[in-house]
C-alpha cells in the first residue's frame, strides 16, 4: 500500500492525498509535477526510474489507512546530479 506521502522531496510542496499533481517512481520518491517533469525531466535523482501520476486514496479508505504524516524533505544539487538525468532522460523509463 502507497504511504502517500505529503510533500515534495526537492522542493517540500504540499501534496495531500487529494493532490493532482503528486508524482512517484517505483519506490515511492514523491515530487510535486512541477520537479519531476522539469527539474528532473522525468528521471528520479535516487534510482533513475521515471514517475508516473500518483494516485489518489478514496475517501472512503482515509480513516482505516491514513496517508503518511512524515515528510521526506532532501532538496537535490542540481548541478552534481545532471550527469545522471543527462544519462537516462533520453531512455524510456521501462527500458532504463
Amino acid at each position: 500500500m502507497l504511504e502517500i506521502r505529503p510533500c515534495c522531496e526537492h522542493c517540500g510542496k504540499d501534496l495531500p492525498n487529494t493532490a493532482t499533481d503528486a508524482m512517484i517512481c517505483s519506490f515511492e520518491c514523491t515530487y510535486c509535477e512541477e520537479c519531476a517533469t522539469t527539474v528532473f525531466e522525468n528521471v528520479c535523482p535516487n534510482c533513475g526510474g521515471g514517475f508516473q501520476k500518483r494516485p489518489v486514496r478514496p475517501q472512503a479508505y482515509i480513516e482505516k489507512y491514513p496517508p503518511s504524516e512524515k515528510k521526506v524533505f532532501k532538496p537535490k544539487d542540481i548541478e552534481s546530479l545532471q550527469e545522471h538525468i543527462n544519462k537516462y532522460r533520453e531512455i524510456p523509463p521501462e527500458k532504463r
